[in-house]
């Protein structure tokens, strides 16, 4: 086990979400720089894992923006936190049955974790993907940025409203070298910052995404500059009920936030209300949030998987239904999920979207 103090650093003292970016992305013992998260033998399954159907789906909301955009002869893909490179390589595959689009796509992979892009590189055999840190190179659009439990992976702050104030949680390295939950009154900035949200607006306990927020910055940025849009899948919530959602999972099961610090994968809920916020008050315009299970079934995915299952034998298509069940069944990922699409364009018919 590492000892707590390597995610420390400098100061005995950090806020949570400076705490937790250490966890998890640490250069030599974060959770996401050092070892394989995703599927079976790792500690959580996304929906690409679970069926190559959902990711044939997303490529073809990609065409279909493309088709909305007016066919632009460039056009930019960015995949935003790749994870083990199984979405983007269905996408390859999938673009290559529209021959028109496939000739002049870009397709770019933002992956600061040295460790996945090895993995992405083992995985994705195509000479025309492009690895990126950051979005310097894309100087030309329009772009579509895509993240599936992208932004869930960014650590978060905490506050709680005390009387009139607002407290910032911490976490205290002990001198027993056991970690320590504790609240120091929010700076002014926070403060600012928090009240001049809506959404956030009579919460008692608040959650906020600002390093999440700093990428979408940029982010934004680049599709106002050259247009574009940007679609992201997560699992969150539309009305926040002043509820702690950080949560640490090791091995397919829930794990004490604190213990196996490097070892285990640790998210927060999105709050989709305050994304819906931010993008507004960016500029861009926003789709009505809509949960997976409405925007996979909006794609056609039903008619996709029986068109598949004709070819199926009976146990190939048991289990083709049960992939089915989890990606959209309300008790699974179809209604926790939710889909979120902000943009910078004239024309508003984006697949998937009323």
């Amino acid at each position: 086990m590492k000892p707590n103090r390597i995610f420390f650093k400098k100061s005995k003292i950090l806020p949570s979400d400076k705490f937790f970016r250490n966890v998890l992305y640490d250069k030599k013992f974060g959770y996401y720089t050092s070892q394989m998260p995703f599927g079976k033998g790792g500690d959580f399954i996304t929906a690409p894992k679970i069926s190559s159907i959902f990711s044939e789906m997303i490529a073809i909301w990609i065409v279909s923006s493309w088709m909305t955009f007016g066919k632009p002869k460039n056009f930019n893909i960015v995949e935003l936190g790749p994870g083990d490179g199984s979405l983007a390589n269905i996408l390859l595959k999938s673009f290559k049955k529209f021959p028109e689009f496939n000739s002049i796509k870009n397709m770019f992979l933002l992956e600061k974790s040295i460790f996945l892009r090895k993995v992405q590189k083992k995985k994705i055999l195509d000479n025309d993907v492009k690895w990126i840190n950051n979005l310097n190179s894309i100087k030309k659009g329009p772009v579509i940025f895509f993240g599936n439990e992208f932004f869930d992976a960014i650590p978060i702050k905490q506050f709680k409203k005390i009387k009139n104030n607002i407290f910032e949680k911490h976490y205290s390295l002990e001198k027993n070298k056991n970690i320590k939950e504790i609240f120091i009154k929010a700076s002014p900035a926070s403060v600012k910052i928090i009240k001049s949200y809506k959404s956030l607006k009579n919460l008692k306990f608040i959650e906020f995404p600002q390093f999440g927020l700093q990428e979408l910055k940029k982010i934004n940025k680049k599709i106002s500059k050259l247009g574009g849009c940007i679609l992201m899948i997560d699992y969150g919530y539309l009305k926040s009920n002043n509820q702690n959602t950080l949560q640490s999972v090791m091995k397919h099961k829930r794990n004490s936030l604190l213990d196996n610090l490097g070892k285990a994968d640790i998210t927060a809920h999105v709050n989709f209300a305050l994304l819906s916020e931010f993008f507004k008050k960016d500029g861009l315009k926003v789709k009505n949030v809509i949960t997976q299970k409405q925007f996979l079934e909006r794609m056609g995915i039903l008619e996709r998987a029986r068109i598949m299952s004709n070819k199926m034998k009976f146990r190939e298509q048991s289990d083709l239904y049960l992939r089915l069940k989890r990606l959209l069944g309300s008790n699974y990922m179809g209604y926790l999920f939710k889909v979120i699409m902000a943009y910078k364009f004239n024309n508003n018919n984006f697949a998937g979207f009323k």
